[in-house]
């Protein structure tokens, strides 16, 4: 899988976690970004996305993220 795949798949999971299909995600991509995304949500995000990639994240590693550029290296480096 390449990273415009992850991408293509991210902007899935983020459509269906928030409820909006106009989202499109990039690599500078924040919660700052996305109106509904505070903690709670970044939970139900993280869980989505392990489920979509069947990958498994660490608390270390999802609150070492800043943007969803990052979020894709990580599940990259997952996959490899």
């Amino acid at each position: 899988m390449n990273r415009e795949e992850v991408f293509d798949r991210l902007n899935v999971v983020f459509r269906e976690v928030f409820d909006d299909d106009t989202i499109s995600v990039n690599d500078t991509t924040t919660a700052d970004d996305i109106d509904l995304w505070d903690s709670f949500e970044h939970i139900n995000l993280i869980v989505a996305i392990e489920k979509n990639f069947q990958i498994k994240f660490n608390m270390k590693e999802t609150v070492a993220l800043h943007n969803v550029g990052e979020m894709a290296d990580l599940i990259l480096t997952k996959l490899a």
